[in-house]
């Protein structure tokens, strides 16, 4: 939410590695020579299954680049995602900040003006690329610093076989019509979770905004100060308690203890009729059997008017001076054919417009087109904000007591919204 509504999470982010491992891939490495420049770049590693496939990707682009451009090498580093924040963020304390980095976040870095600026780095037609939310996502104080690297959006994940055996006919449009299926699916199957909810510690406060944004509000007002115990946010939390919660249609596990991971596991075992998902899901449930169908999240009297945007950062690090080679590399990893490469690679979407159509017109990434459709309308997380880290923390720790047995909505929002604004008052 650039302004009021778009913004990145992430916590966000999208795809979370289950090994962590730190590579050379340059050519040569070392300082490059008198005459040449070796940029140091630190990356996420989205190869959750502990496979090679990021090494590969930036192996392959690097070597590419440093064929075009025989004065710069590219030394890259891969870290986990449990890792590569910290990684960076170490270095940078240290004085030794990397030339690039590609993570989670990076307001707290723009705000203390270690980064270039979009316009420093990338040639017009290259910054003027990015999807807008993408773009607006990236900015603070109205200049871009922040990248988009790879984005997704949510759509909500149904299960076909459970959805027949329950005799529904079609995918909910409406609160009343996923409060009606998720009754159905509990009376007519043996699905452990009608609606699995997952307000539990690791992503609860991407779960919350999804649910927000389907409610007519969000996270922040038109001017980008936080409402989170709004009336409609507040009336948003009430219907999921009195409707799904107490009347046991969100599973044997206290929507506050359940994890993303946890609920995205069951949903590939067949356990969950219905719940919010990203692309990476959807391929992991059918390698494992489960027909699924995807439509855009319902809203409380239609289709919600807007879904939650996910995306990841890389940026550019002022300390070492080498703003014209970082922005030669960055020119080069946002061509079209890199772009699809690794959206294509891990099933995430491309950031930028000319990418996004050539993926729309593939029959290849046939199953990405609901979620393509939903992006260039997406809103994001906050995370532009430097208290974003603070408030995204309160929120996993909190919000899930708004939906339990005699839990208060405002009361639980109450608080968080308390935290957001000292979190806020300190930027």
């Amino acid at each position: 939410m650039g302004r009021a509504v778009k913004r990145p999470f992430i916590g966000l982010t999208a795809a979370v590695a289950a090994l962590g491992m730190t590579v050379s891939l340059a050519g040569c490495g070392g300082d490059g020579g008198s005459d040449g420049v070796t940029l140091r770049l630190v990356a996420a590693d989205y190869d959750v299954a502990g496979g090679e496939s990021s090494k590969k990707y930036w192996a392959d682009l690097t070597a590419a680049f440093e064929a075009e451009h025989p004065g710069i090498e590219v030394d890259v580093r891969i870290e986990s995602w449990n890792d590569v924040d910290r990684t960076v963020a170490e270095m940078v304390k240290a004085g030794d900040a990397p030339d690039i980095a590609q993570i989670g976040a990076y307001a707290d870095y723009a705000d203390d003006d270690l980064l270039y600026s979009a316009d420093q780095l990338l040639s017009i037609p290259v910054q003027s690329n990015f999807l807008v939310p993408l773009t607006d996502a990236g900015e603070q104080q109205q200049t871009q610093y922040g990248l988009p690297f790879a984005a997704s959006t949510r759509l909500l994940f149904y299960n076909k076989e459970l959805f027949a055996e329950a005799g529904i006919e079609k995918a909910p449009r409406t609160w009343g019509e996923l409060a009606a299926d998720a009754r159905s699916l509990k009376a007519g199957t043996d699905a452990t979770y009608p609606f699995a909810l997952p307000l539990g510690p690791e992503e609860a406060q991407a779960e919350t905004m999804m649910w927000l944004l389907s409610g007519g509000a969000g996270y922040t007002d038109a001017v980008d100060t936080y409402q989170i115990d709004s009336k409609a946010n507040v009336a948003t939390f009430e219907w999921l308690r009195d409707n799904l919660v107490e009347p046991g249609l969100t599973g044997p596990v206290a929507p506050a203890e359940l994890n993303r991971k946890d609920a995205f596991a069951a949903f590939t075992r067949g356990e969950v009729g219905m719940l919010n998902g990203h692309p990476s899901l959807m391929q992991a449930a059918r390698n494992k059997g489960v027909e699924v169908g995807a439509v855009a999240l319902p809203g409380r009297d239609g289709q919600s008017k807007s879904s939650m945007g996910v995306a990841d950062w890389i940026m550019g690090f002022k300390e070492n001076g080498h703003r014209e080679e970082i922005g030669e590399f960055l020119d080069f990893v946002f061509s079209d054919d890199n772009v699809l490469a690794f959206a294509g690679q891990n099933d995430l979407l491309p950031v930028t417009v000319s990418a996004s159509e050539a993926m729309e017109q593939d029959p290849e990434h046939r199953d990405l087109k609901e979620f393509l459709a939903e992006l260039p309308e997406s809103e994001l997380p906050p995370v532009g904000k430097t208290s974003w880290a603070a408030v995204s923390e309160s929120i996993k720790k909190k919000v899930g007591q708004a939906v339990a047995p005699g839990g208060s909505p405002a009361a639980t929002l109450g608080a968080i919204q308390r935290d957001a604004s000292a979190a806020e008052a300190a930027e």
